[in-house]
């Protein structure tokens, strides 16, 4: 999707110590979209519409869908004019667990658990972090001075979150934006998914708080090490230790605290 059908121009008055003046602002849109498997309806979230491709192998990740890419065998995107339809075709093993774990509702915008039925589901085994090289002090301040250049939708419209996958050495190879922070993290995993990216190299930044879901996120697509510019939730540690995620929170370019795990000065 063009970059213009991304951004609206919305009419404002704006009020300074100056005299007030009437000007256009830009403003990230949310769409929308509708997950269909095997022509059976799963979820509804709201999310910007692009990389929606990234978007849908990500979330089908992260729902615990599919265990790997290659089970989505096939997958169309339906414009509307009331928003857009993901149709995904599963291999039956994957579709017969997810007549088991369909969601009972519309997520809100980048909603990480919304419509699941029970309590039990949120406990659910997750695997243990790869055995990795603690990433450096250094490359996680390089990461950290570089980000903001390199949110492109971000600089203009002052309202999306991003998720980035970052080198050892700190270097950004990619990042997603969206106005949900699970979507922009859902979009960076299926972006490296489809690209083949090994998330056991290096580590993840995401500009939002570092919640129980973001961690959830993070693990099942291999991270080692995630680094949130926000603070992260007791829950989210708890979770991060016991799978062996490393947390950087509270992330600033001068100031970093690591929660669990270990990094390298």
């Amino acid at each position: 999707m063009p970059e213009n059908a991304l951004i609206c121009l919305w009419p404002v008055e704006k009020y300074s110590d100056n005299a007030p003046y009437k000007t256009d602002l830009k403003l990230a849109d949310e769409t929308p979209i509708a997950f269909v498997y095997n022509s059976i309806p799963y979820a509804v979230m709201m999310a910007t519409p692009h990389n929606i491709e990234d978007y849908a192998y990500g979330f089908s990740i992260t729902e615990r869908i599919v265990g790997h890419a290659s089970a989505i065998r096939t997958l169309k995107i339906d414009e509307a004019s009331d928003g857009l339809t993901v149709n995904l075709t599963l291999q039956g093993e994957d579709f017969k667990k997810l007549l088991h774990s369909r969601r009972a509702m519309t997520g809100r915008t980048g909603c990480g658990v919304c419509g699941t039925d029970d309590l039990e589901s949120l406990h659910t085994n997750l695997p243990k972090v790869a055995p990795h090289t603690p990433a450096s002090l250094a490359a996680i301040r390089t990461a950290l001075a570089n980000l903001a250049a390199q949110q492109t939708l971000n600089a203009q419209v002052h309202m999306v979150h991003a998720a980035a996958w970052c080198l050892p050495n700190g270097t950004i190879p990619l990042i997603r934006e969206d106005v949900g922070r699970h979507n922009a993290l859902d979009k960076l995993i299926g972006a490296g998914l489809r690209q083949q990216a090994n998330f056991t190299e290096g580590f993840c930044v995401i500009t939002s708080r570092c919640s129980y879901e973001m961690v959830q996120k993070a693990i099942l697509a291999g991270f080692t090490t995630l680094v949130a510019i926000s603070a992260p939730t007791a829950r989210a540690l708890r979770l991060a230790q016991e799978a062996g995620l490393t947390v950087v929170a509270l992330a600033r370019h001068n100031a970093q605290y690591v929660f669990t795990g270990s990094i390298a000065e």
